[in-house]
C-alpha cells in the first residue's frame, strides 16, 4: 500500500495547484482583461449613410436674380471616420470626412457641404482630450481651422447611463447637453435614446465665409423692396436624436433634423437653404448593430463566461485533489509482528497466520550464573613451523 500511496498524493497536489490556479485566474480575468477590451479600437474604420428628402437652395439662382427652393430633394449624408496619429493605448486621434449630397444632380454640382473634422479623445470616456486641440476643415482651398473640442461626437463612452452628455456639434462649433430620453429597442438590440435641440445659431459668427452673410436685391430674396439691398444672416437649427447601445457606446442610429435659412433675424425665417429629415438607412443600423454585439459578445465572455468556466473547474479540480489526498492517507497499514520488530512471522504462503491457533512452545530457563569456566591448556608455537603457502 505505501507503493500505491505515492503516486496518489502527487496526483492530489497536482489537482489542488491546478485548482487553486484556475480559482485566480477566474478572479483576475475579468480584471485585467475587460478593462483592456474596454477601449475604443485603434483599427476603428467606419462608414454610416443617412438618407431623407428634403427643401435645398438653388445657389445658382441667387446670381440669376431669383432665389429658388427645390422641393422633394432626394439627399445622401455620409460620414466616414477611421483613425490618423497621434494615438496610443490612452487616446485615440478620429478624423471624419462628411458630405452631404442631392443625388439628383452629378459631380460637384450635387455636393452641398464638405466637413473635415478631426479630434483626439480618450479610449474610454471618448471625451475629447486637447493634446492636440481639434480642427476643422470646411473649404478645400484652405487649412483646417484649429477648433477646441468638449463634448461627444461619434460614440459614447462604455457603460453608457440614463443621463445628459455635452454633445459637440460641428456645425455650431459649440458644445450643448444631449439629454437621455427613453430606454427602448431597435431591431432586438436594448439601446438608449437621446436628444439634442441646438440653434439658431448665427454662422456668420462661427466661419468667416462669404456665404453666411450676403447682401443682394430685395427682389432677389424675394422680399418687398425691389432693388433696394437687402443683407441677410445664415442661420443654423438642428435637433439630433442618437440611438445608443449603452454597454459599448456605439451609435447603433442617428438622425438629424437640419434647418438652415437666410433671414434678418433669426425668429423670421425668410428663404430656405436647407431643410432635411436624415436618419441613417437600414443597412447602416444593421451594420452598427454588429459592431455593437460583437464589442458586447467579447466583454460578456471575458466578463462572465470564462471566469464561470474557469471557476467551475478549478472548484471540481480543488475537491478532487482533497478528496484524492485524504483517502490516500488514510489507506490501511502493514500489521505489526508478534516480536515487536514489525516483521510478519513466517508460515504458509497459502495460509493466513492465526496467533490465536499456534501451540507455545515452552523452553526450560537457563541459569548462566552457575556455569564455570572450563580453562584450556596454553599452546606454544615458538617451535613450530609457519604454514607453507602453495601457489
Amino acid at each position: 500500500m505505501a507503493g500505491r500511496s505515492g503516486p496518489s498524493r502527487t496526483l492530489a497536489c497536482i489537482l489542488v495547484g491546478l485548482g487553486a490556479f484556475l480559482l485566480a485566474a477566474a478572479v483576475l480575468i475579468p480584471t485585467y482583461t475587460v478593462d483592456k477590451l474596454k477601449k475604443t479600437p485603434l483599427d476603428l474604420e467606419v462608414t454610416t449613410v443617412a438618407e431623407g428628402v428634403g427643401e435645398v437652395l438653388d445657389s445658382k439662382s441667387l446670381t440669376a436674380g431669383k432665389a429658388v427652393v427645390n422641393t422633394n430633394v432626394p439627399l445622401v449624408a455620409q460620414r466616414y471616420v477611421t483613425v490618423v496619429d497621434p494615438s496610443d493605448a490612452e487616446k485615440i486621434t478620429v478624423q471624419a470626412g462628411q458630405t452631404l449630397r442631392r443625388t439628383d444632380k452629378q459631380g460637384d454640382t450635387g455636393l452641398l457641404t464638405a466637413t473635415v473634422d478631426t479630434v483626439t479623445v480618450d479610449r474610454v470616456s471618448s471625451m475629447p482630450i486637447q493634446d492636440p486641440i481639434g480642427s476643422i476643415q470646411t473649404q478645400s482651398d484652405k487649412p483646417a481651422e484649429e477648433v477646441e473640442h468638449t463634448g461627444l461626437q461619434y460614440k459614447w463612452p462604455f457603460d453608457a447611463e440614463q443621463q445628459a452628455y455635452p454633445y459637440f456639434d460641428i456645425n455650431a462649433r459649440a458644445t450643448k447637453d444631449i439629454d437621455f430620453v427613453e430606454e427602448t429597442e431597435i431591431n432586438g438590440m436594448k439601446v438608449y435614446h437621446y436628444n439634442q435641440k441646438v440653434g439658431p445659431v448665427d454662422l456668420s459668427k462661427v466661419v468667416a465665409s462669404p456665404t453666411n452673410k450676403l447682401t443682394l436685391p430685395a427682389a432677389t430674396w424675394g422680399v418687398e423692396g425691389g432693388d433696394a439691398p437687402v443683407t441677410m444672416t445664415r442661420w443654423y437649427a438642428n435637433e439630433r436624436d442618437t440611438w445608443v447601445d449603452p454597454i459599448t457606446g456605439v451609435v447603433v442610429k442617428g438622425q438629424e433634423k437640419l434647418y438652415q435659412y437666410y433671414a434678418r433675424t433669426a425668429d423670421k425665417p425668410e428663404v430656405t437653404v436647407l431643410k432635411a429629415t436624415l436618419p441613417f438607412n437600414e443597412d447602416t443600423i444593421e451594420y452598427q448593430i454588429g459592431q455593437a454585439k460583437d464589442g458586447a459578445d467579447k466583454l460578456s465572455m471575458f466578463g462572465r463566461t470564462v471566469p464561470i468556466i474557469l471557476g467551475i473547474l478549478g472548484l471540481i479540480s480543488l475537491i478532487a485533489g482533497i478528496f484524492l489526498g485524504v483517502r490516500g492517507g488514510s489507506g490501511p497499514k502493514t500489521p505489526a509482528a508478534a516480536n515487536g520488530t514489525g516483521t510478519a512471522p513466517s508460515g504458509s504462503a497459502n495460509e493466513p497466520y492465526d496467533s490465536g491457533n499456534a501451540e507455545t512452545e515452552q523452553f526450560p530457563r537457563h541459569d548462566w550464573t552457575s556455569d564455570k569456566t572450563e580453562e584450556f591448556p596454553a599452546v606454544d608455537t615458538r617451535d613450530q613451523e609457519p604454514p607453507t603457502t602453495r601457489l
